[in-house]
């Protein structure tokens, strides 16, 4: 009789071991082709603000952070497939993306620019695109924009599996524009010497489009992480980190 309850209370204490060990890792999907939000080195290690971020909470909540490398715009199917637990990878909150996962506190919020070359006279002004090539990246808020408020007048918008797909046919003047986050164009490109003959054009917002800000997506119902998250997130604005953070990457403040 000990001894089965002895065996009883050794599977018990293993079963709550490895129940432990796994709540002490955070999965976190990215598709590292979006700097300087997330990128990869030339060592292949993945950087930028949103993976400091999420090594910043993941630090503060006291869990061992994944990383899993996604497309994005498989990003919540593979979410829901539970591939993952959480997306850490620049997502918009839009409305229509809340009727699929829950959100965490918002993270930052930057807007959307239009990309062209400096001599280019395109704006953001429909009238001057018509008939224009205008390439987005799949899955993405300026994608959703685009291809409501431009394509149905005239402009040719053309999907691209990322952002970084997109910069080379705008080099070889197969396209006429990117449509595509500030900072990322700013950053990820101006800053380079491919983007020295382009200029941002102008830049467009529209709450019920692009939503309230990037934030964490997580599955609808899983109250645990998504509270982790919350705390750690709350605490690392409280102790600073969080500027530091953004002073590192940005000019130019990016929360309210």
């Amino acid at each position: 009789m000990k001894k089965s309850l002895s065996i009883a209370l050794l599977l018990s204490l293993t079963a709550f071991t490895h129940l432990a060990q796994a709540q002490q890792t955070l999965r976190l999907g990215v598709d590292p082709t979006f700097p300087p939000f997330e990128s990869k080195a030339a060592d292949g290690s993945l950087q930028g603000f949103d993976i400091d971020l999420g090594n910043a909470i993941c630090a503060q909540a006291k869990v061992k952070c994944q990383w899993v490398e996604m497309g994005f715009d498989s990003s919540i199917p593979a979410l829901q497939a539970k591939k993952f637990d959480a997306i850490l990878s620049a997502m918009a909150m839009t409305d229509k993306r809340r009727q699929q996962v829950a959100f965490t506190d918002m993270l930052y919020t930057t807007p959307s620019a239009l990309l062209a070359p400096a001599a280019s006279k395109l704006t953001t002004d429909v009238a001057t695109l018509r008939g224009k090539t205008i390439g987005v990246a799949q899955g993405t808020i300026q994608e959703t924009w685009a291809k409501t408020k431009w394509a149905p007048e005239g402009v040719n918008v053309v999907s691209y599996p990322n952002q970084m797909e997109v910069y080379p046919d705008l080099i070889a003047g197969r396209l006429d524009g990117t449509l595509s986050d500030a900072v990322s164009v700013e950053q990820g490109f101006l800053t380079k010497p491919e983007g020295k003959d382009y200029v941002i054009k102008g830049t467009v917002t529209d709450k019920k489009i692009f939503g309230d800000g990037v934030g964490i997506a997580l599955r609808k119902g899983d109250e645990a992480n998504l509270k982790m998250i919350n705390a750690a997130l709350a605490e690392i604005h409280k102790n600073g980190t969080f500027d530091q953070l953004t002073k590192k990457y940005f000019k130019f403040k990016v929360y309210p």
